[in-house]
């Protein structure tokens, strides 16, 4: 399937409201990097987290290959017991990683700026039992499936960037099985917004109740009582299809140790990776 069809059961996640309201909050000043690709003014932002933290010539041997492309809302981006074409950088938006069965979702992880939808594929050799569709709009840059293969032959140290991305992700799919069976509907709750906010590194998601109340397979009476409390307490502010995070902190104390968990190991698979030289 496409990146451009639509989830079977699409649910509203964003109204016109909840777009404008996010529009400039993305507050990341993107990184530049210039691939000897011969093109015009060969300059290119980067915000992704894997590419901006690989070395100049490794990034001039992937950046040949990169497609900038526009991740517009419920875009499938990868499918089920399918082979993907493409690999994504996201630059900006939200990616959430799902499994689909019998009319359900469960949402295991999210995926913004610091990851990558497909690489797991290529670098297990399985077929994904995952759909990773775009929950909040935004940008990345894409790559053929077979190009990345043989960049990462030729440059054994994309590979490794990648690898430890995708042992990130692994730890974050299996600690969110974890959490659904063991935690408290607030915990799970503010765990998620946290993560969340991490992921688009912006305080205002655009998400409805019922839509929580859905991936996280909880109820939805639920869902709007524990957020009524947030609010109360200062946590965050609620609007027409906007949630807006104002204490972090006080959230983050609300979230269940899975948050600290999955947080640190994204945060180690960064710091065991060389930092990259500066861009003149």
């Amino acid at each position: 399937m496409s990146a451009t069809k639509s989830a079977e059961q699409p649910l509203k996640l964003s109204s016109e409201p909840a777009r404008s309201a996010i529009k400039g909050t993305l507050g990341r000043q993107p990184m530049l990097y210039r691939p000897s690709t011969g093109r015009p003014h060969g300059r290119f932002p980067v915000n992704n987290a894997i590419l901006a933290s690989l070395s100049l010539q490794d990034l001039a041997a992937i950046g040949k290959f990169l497609e900038p492309i526009a991740v517009r809302e419920r875009m499938i981006l990868q499918e089920p017991k399918r082979h993907p074409d493409h690999v994504y950088f996201i630059e900006s938006g939200l990616i959430s990683l799902r499994i689909v069965a019998a009319g359900s979702i469960l949402e295991t992880a999210l995926i913004g700026y610091r990851g990558a939808v497909g690489a797991s594929f290529l670098l297990g050799g399985y077929l994904s039992t995952h759909q990773s569709v775009v929950l909040f709009p935004g940008s990345a840059h894409r790559i053929g499936v077979e190009d990345l293969r043989r960049v990462m032959n030729e440059r054994p140290e994309i590979r490794e960037h990648l690898s430890r991305y995708v042992q990130a992700l692994s730890l974050h799919s299996a600690q969110s099985g974890l959490c659904g069976v063991r935690h408290s509907l607030e915990k799970r709750l503010a765990s998620w917004l946290c993560l969340a906010r991490d992921a688009l590194d912006a305080g205002v998601l655009p998400v409805t109740h019922d839509y929580l109340s859905s991936v996280l397979g909880l109820r939805r009476a639920g869902v709007t009582e524990t957020l009524i409390r947030f609010e109360e307490s200062g946590l965050i502010r609620k609007t027409r299809g906007v949630l807006q995070v104002d204490e972090r902190g006080c959230l983050e104390q609300k979230a269940c140790g899975c948050y600290k968990f999955i947080s640190s190991a994204y945060g180690f698979s960064e710091t065991m990776i060389p930092a990259r030289a500066p861009v003149a």
